[in-house]
């Protein structure tokens, strides 16, 4: 009778070295998952509107009568959106504006009526998940792309605004969105995309350094999948490539110290040396104290008026030793000056006025 031949001791001991590395392997994939899934859920979850009685934001109803709105709806994906339509009497185009994430349409309201005051007739909405629209979460970057895709859908079906140019303006993600819907079939005159990061992979790693540091890149296969699961094709584009294969006039706004999507990091603008688009137009912003991600859109003005305010809450903080009561609270916002707080940087709307009229 033939020996059966035991595999050895080293044989033994490298199987369940493998086994184990294997084990280890596919535990830490499934953590990294669980927790990749729970990190998008949380900041990419549900924005609410703020409090009226206690936000500087400004409201419509600050705006009183003279800037009218049509209350509009239309589904992205299974989501219906919140639209605001806001007509102009011999309107030379159609501006499109698009949200940054955690706020909504209302959040640019200053730049809405801007618009509106130089003849333009607008559109905005609330994104999937966003003040007024429906989503349990907003998911994801390549959220933002679909929500303009079905925004412009809802555009063109609408006789009244179809014979309209129809221009672009988004800041953050909204500014990803308008750069990146130039993959689809739509027809647009000109974009303008402000503090905007190129791609959806290069913002949330770059977020995601800030976070982990070098760790992250273990992180980057489960992010990738986590997009891919969600959005297939849509979470792998670029705004350098949809620049390049349009000739669309675009205006990208930057400014030299965002810390939020950085200018020489994720940032469209710092990549404008492949850009071969020769329509494209770049325009960074390195003015003191005004050429972060937010402060580039508000005056000198504003920004100053809001370091009083928020020197005043820090008193109010001290004096009620970090619990300021609810009464107060609304108190201290009912005397704040909104339209003030929210005045507009007049050289860069006026600079974005100019192009879009240049696209006509």
């Amino acid at each position: 009778m033939k020996r059966i031949k035991r595999p050895s001791r080293k044989r033994k001991a490298g199987r369940i070295a493998l086994c184990t590395v294997l084990t280890l392997v596919v535990l830490f994939a499934v953590v990294s998952m669980v927790a990749i899934w729970q990190i998008f859920q949380a900041q990419f979850g549900r924005f609410e509107r703020p409090d009226p009685a206690t936000t500087t934001q400004m409201q419509y109803s600050d705006l009183g009568d003279d800037y009218p709105r049509e209350l509009v709806s239309f589904h992205s994906g299974q989501n219906r959106l919140q639209g605001y339509l806001y007509s102009g009497q011999g309107s030379p185009g159609l501006i499109v504006v698009v949200h940054g994430l955690g706020g909504g349409a209302d959040s640019y309201l200053p730049e809405i009526q801007y618009f509106l005051d130089q003849g333009w007739s607008v559109f905005a909405y609330d994104a999937t998940a966003s003040y007024s629209s429906e989503g349990e979460a907003a998911r994801g970057f390549p959220q933002a792309l679909l929500d303009l895709d079905a925004a412009l859908q809802f555009v063109a079906s609408r006789p009244d605004l179809a014979q309209l140019p129809v221009m672009l303006f988004g800041h953050s993600w909204g500014g990803y969105a308008v750069a990146n819907i130039l993959h689809f079939d739509h027809k647009v005159a000109g974009v303008v995309s402000v503090a905007a990061p190129n791609s959806a992979m290069e913002i949330v790693m770059e977020q995601g350094r800030e976070m982990l540091g070098g760790l992250i890149a273990t992180q980057r296969p489960f992010i990738w999948m986590y997009h891919w699961l969600l959005y297939g094709k849509t979470a792998s584009l670029s705004a350098v490539d949809a620049l390049n294969k349009t000739q669309i006039p675009t205006l990208i706004i930057h400014g030299t110290e965002d810390s939020l999507v950085k200018f020489h990091g994720s940032a469209i603008i710092g990549k404008q040396d492949r850009i071969t688009n020769p329509k494209v137009r770049f325009l960074a912003l390195d003015e003191e104290g005004r050429a972060g991600h937010n402060n580039i859109l508000r005056s000198l003005e504003a920004m100053a008026y809001l370091e009083e305010l928020r020197a005043e809450q820090r008193t109010l903080s001290e004096r009620y030793g970090g619990d300021i009561p609810p009464e107060v609270q609304r108190e201290f916002f009912a005397q704040v000056d909104r339209a003030r707080v929210n005045e507009v940087n007049g050289e860069l709307m006026a600079e974005i006025h100019n192009f879009f009229l240049s696209c006509l």
